[in-house]
């Protein structure tokens, strides 16, 4: 599963796979911890991701909504923007 950014130790990452992967979505991984979000609603649909690396998460993907269901569209991946 390529990265597509990473900080304060999470790391953001997409796959593609056709008609299995939908809705449209990522994958944080935080240490032993993982989180799978929506695009669209932003919201974490499976895992165990800590509360705070969850608003980190949200926060940096509401900066990146575009970005990322773009990716998910094309599947062409880019490296984008930490959160700062």
């Amino acid at each position: 599963m390529p990265e597509i950014c990473r900080f304060y130790g999470i790391v953001i990452k997409m796959f593609f796979k056709p008609k299995e992967h939908e809705p449209s979505h990522i994958h944080a991984l935080y240490g032993e911890h993982v989180g799978v979000f929506d695009l669209r609603t932003m919201t974490m649909t499976e895992g165990d991701l800590p509360g705070k690396a969850q608003d980190m998460v949200k926060e940096w993907m509401t900066q990146n909504q575009g970005r990322l269901q773009e990716m998910w569209d094309t599947q062409k991946l880019e490296k984008l923007p930490p959160l700062v």
